[in-house]
């Protein structure tokens, strides 16, 4: 039976696993790590870079290295928040033609889902390289607060890199059932996801091994 790639996309970092005997399996990367920084580049020679390469490179090529992609995925380049999110970037963000924000990446604007897709590509190849076998389906989390059209531009960031997206679950319900919390009966919890560019909280409702999400705030 082949195997389905669970990925969390971050804002800062990436991560995979898989399950094996039962049991979910963290992949390295082709570097040997566990986390994946979600950011991407080209070089002035044209040259794509994705990942830890990306990231050594950023200092001294700012405008053509993008990271926090996350943040403009599914979005209109008029959102308030898209506005204030281009302040804290030294690359470019554009308008699409569609009037979702885009970034520019060398000499091309290019979608949030396009650039997410590279970062998939990449963590995509890394579980094939090390599970030595083909991978082409995937579950992805994010953030309990992602509205119908950043959760889209998830799944289409996941086509584009030649994944089907089984699920898109949200971030707190995976961390709950990482830790069997569907097994505990009619709880209310609160889920922090502290990470590498962003801080969130979610409450919880349990019940029959299922989640119902009443809150979430962050950023």
């Amino acid at each position: 039976m082949a195997k389905v790639l669970g990925i969390d996309l971050g804002t800062t970092n990436s991560c995979m696993a898989v399950m094996e005997g039962g049991e979910p399996t963290v992949i390295p990367n082709a570097e040997g790590t566990r986390t994946t920084p979600s950011i991407v580049a080209i070089t002035k020679g044209g040259e794509r870079l994705v990942g830890q390469v990306a990231k050594r490179q950023a200092v001294t090529n700012p405008e053509n290295t993008v990271y926090s992609i996350k943040r403009f995925m599914g979005r209109r380049f008029d959102d308030p928040e898209v506005k204030r999110d281009v302040e804290m970037v030294p690359y470019a963000v554009e308008t699409l033609s569609n009037g979702d924000a885009g970034v520019k990446l060398g000499d091309k604007v290019m979608s949030a889902p396009e650039v997410s897709a590279m970062i998939l590509q990449k963590l995509k190849t890394d579980a094939e390289a090390y599970l030595g076998e083909k991978i082409t389906q995937a579950v992805i989390t994010v953030p309990a607060y992602f509205n119908d059209s950043q959760r889209q531009a998830t799944k289409d960031a996941g086509k584009i890199a030649g994944l089907e997206v089984l699920r898109i679950i949200n971030e707190p319900t995976a961390a709950s059932l990482a830790y069997g919390l569907e097994k505990k009966e009619d709880e209310v919890i609160a889920v922090y996801d502290l990470g590498g560019g962003t801080f969130d909280i979610s409450i919880l409702d349990l019940g029959e091994g299922t989640f119902q999400v009443l809150s979430t705030n962050g950023d």
